[in-house]
């Protein structure tokens, strides 16, 4: 049986669920700041009626909260992976997620 190059390493199972946790918190960024533009945009384009400035200041709100829970998280899963357990434990934001052997060598 003859092997084949492909010109690429194939990603083990560790490297594929560390890309998607940072995917996720990007998307999550990416999601909230795209909502708060919107949000700056509904108020821009109110017309000063008050009822459309308020569900404007809503979304401004609501994305704001969302960034803050995003860097919270953020913050607190970093602390734990190298303060607390030194990075013998990873979900994957600052090291590779390691998952634990179920099967005794």
């Amino acid at each position: 049986m003859q092997l084949i190059n492909l010109g690429f390493a194939v990603p083990t199972l560790s490297q594929l669920l560390t890309f998607l946790v940072r995917f996720f918190f990007v998307l999550a960024g990416l999601g909230a700041l795209l909502f708060l533009l919107w949000g700056a945009f509904s108020w821009v384009t109110s017309g000063g009626a008050k009822e459309n400035v308020e569900k404007a200041r809503d979304k401004i709100q609501a994305a704001i909260i969302g960034l803050i829970l995003i860097v919270a998280v953020l913050a607190i899963m970093v602390t734990l992976e190298q303060v607390v357990f030194q990075q013998k434990i990873c979900v994957g934001l600052t090291c590779e997620i390691t998952v634990p052997n179920l099967i005794g060598q």
